[in-house]
């Protein structure tokens, strides 16, 4: 008889970190970290617990920056935005004297899926689109108003609560907005194919506010026609469309959608910062007004909340 497969960083048995939060199974997996489901003894609730793969453990720079998320969560306090409860280390044995102290985060668990799941499945209908860039646009607002710049905006960064809430995730690469030395290029390596990022991130330049708010662009792009404002064969070729090719219309693949929505988005993937909305709020002001005219912030198509892509 076949024995049970064992968890390779839990064992044969649950693991209990902090003598607080007992570790479940991965429900979320990045380049750098895996998100576990966790069970808070104390308070009875369960929460995402963040931790560093074992084999990037010994990496100082991913100790920094999954120490450097904690605290720009802990700064931030927003219903679109996961909170953190807690943070810590635990050790794990890798056959050395001392073993390796890998970094976790213990955080809100936030049912749902991300837009990058709900995407695979079809178009959300317009309505669904509006109210969640509505939420990503709360999120960012708040988050730069505190001075955070998330840099990593993109589907998989958006969790969809099953009550339809928007929650923003992975503050990993953000940075202090008023920091000079806030580029790009320092953490290139973990952000994979560039279909959300800026021109200025593209270029490897400084990231602000208004860098994010072009990747909210990219996503709302997306989230009304159902593929973003630019593809290609491979990371370098999108990187060139970001910096020298200006969009296509989103009405081009969808006609059905109002020529201010075109506008809203024209604005929000200009390729000079100073062209693009200046604020989160400013975006969300023109979006509503430019979905308002059609009824779509409040009444949703008869399909449903998702419609399949032609």
């Amino acid at each position: 008889m076949s024995l049970p497969s064992r968890d390779v960083l839990l064992g044969p048995t649950p693991r209990i970190l902090h003598g607080r939060y007992e570790v479940g199974e991965v429900i979320g997996r990045g380049g750098m970290a895996e998100v576990r489901r966790g069970h808070d003894l104390r308070s009875g609730r369960t929460v995402a617990i963040k931790m560093l793969r074992k084999d990037l453990a010994r990496d100082a720079q991913l100790h920094q920056r999954l120490r450097r998320e904690a605290l720009t969560l802990a700064g931030l306090s927003h219903p679109a935005i996961v909170s953190v409860y807690d943070t810590g280390h635990h050790r794990i044995d890798d056959g050395s004297t001392d073993g390796i102290r890998v970094p976790f985060i213990v955080m809100e668990h936030i049912g749902g899926r991300s837009l990058k799941e709900l995407l695979r499945e079809g178009r959300p209908t317009l309505a669904v689109s509006i109210r969640h860039q509505l939420g990503l646009l709360a999120a960012l607002d708040a988050s730069h108003r505190a001075g955070v710049v998330h840099r990593d905006i993109k589907p998989a960064n958006v969790m969809i609560t099953p009550e339809g809430s928007v929650k923003v995730v992975d503050f990993g690469i953000a940075r202090d907005g008023r920091d000079p030395t806030a580029t790009i290029t320092q953490f290139r390596p973990s952000l994979g194919t560039p279909v959300y990022l800026s021109p200025e991130q593209a270029r490897g330049e400084t990231a602000d506010a208004r860098s994010d708010l072009y990747s909210a662009g990219c996503l709302l792009f997306e989230l009304v026609t159902g593929r973003p404002p630019f593809v290609g064969d491979d990371p370098v070729s999108v990187a060139y469309q970001h910096v020298h090719e200006e969009p296509a219309r989103a009405s081009t693949y969808r006609p059905d959608l109002p020529a201010a929505l075109d506008r809203v988005l024209a604005k929000a993937l200009a390729k000079d910062p100073s062209d693009r909305f200046q604020h989160a709020r400013a975006f969300s002001d023109a979006l509503r007004s430019a979905t308002r005219r059609r009824g779509a912030v409040t009444q949703l198509a008869d399909s449903g909340p998702w419609e399949r892509c032609a």
